[in-house]
């Protein structure tokens, strides 16, 4: 059930305090610790063009990692705090948790959507709109799912896919209480105008019927 989990490559750090790391930023690295798991404190660096590009791709605080670091065990970490540059936004340094396998966390975990052949209102021409393509759940760090599926069969314009009818692995639930929604299946375009200006002309005939019956009772 669990999926892949992405890799974070780091280096041990030899030294320790403000000078080591300012040395590390002169030679591109990031320096960070790695806390927690009943072991002690590791000092690392991270390069620093890596750690850019992860943090613009998204997520970076909410995605578990696989930490590789030379000459220790792999472990499962997370990312606490990135401390930045007042100035220059750009991170200076990086607080890592290491988790258990038992250990709860919060992870947005992508939705599939399937059977969209099997949906009377997409075969009528209606539109999937995708409210949440991922969706924030508390998981345990052993058993992460890949992802969350959402069976589209028999859904018609106008419904809707909401969080209560996803079935989601024993021990997993979403960090949200209220039941939100994930997709629902909208009415093509053409047909919305259709169905705007049937209602529009139908309200106005209503309106008109309802001062010709005023008319005659105050004639009467």
């Amino acid at each position: 059930m669990a999926g892949e989990i992405p890799d974070l490559v780091a280096l041990e750090r030899t030294g320790t305090g403000k000078g080591a790391a300012r040395q590390a930023r002169r030679d591109g690295l990031v320096p960070g610790i790695v806390y927690g798991g009943e072991k002690d404190p590791l000092p690392i660096n991270i390069p620093f063009n890596r750690l850019l590009k992860m943090l613009k791709a998204g997520r970076f605080k909410s995605t578990l990692f696989n930490l590789k670091v030379e000459g220790h065990e792999d472990v499962r970490v997370i990312c606490r705090n990135v401390q930045r540059d007042v100035v220059k936004d750009l991170p200076t340094h990086l607080d890592l948790m290491r988790l258990r396998r038992s250990t709860k966390i919060a992870l947005f975990i992508p939705v599939e959507f399937i059977n969209e052949g099997a949906a009377p209102g997409i075969k009528k021409g209606g539109v999937l709109t995708v409210v949440r393509p991922e969706v924030e759940l508390v998981c345990v760090a052993g058993e992460i799912p890949e992802k969350i599926t959402v069976d589209l069969s028999g859904m018609n314009i106008g419904d809707v896919a909401t969080i209560s009818s996803v079935d989601l692995p024993a021990g997993i639930k979403p960090t949200i209480d209220r039941d939100f929604v994930i997709a629902n299946i909208s009415a093509p375009s053409g047909l919305a105008s259709e169905d705007e200006e049937e209602e529009g002309a139908e309200e106005a005939i209503e309106a008109v019927e309802g001062e010709e019956e005023a008319e005659v009772e105050s004639a009467e």
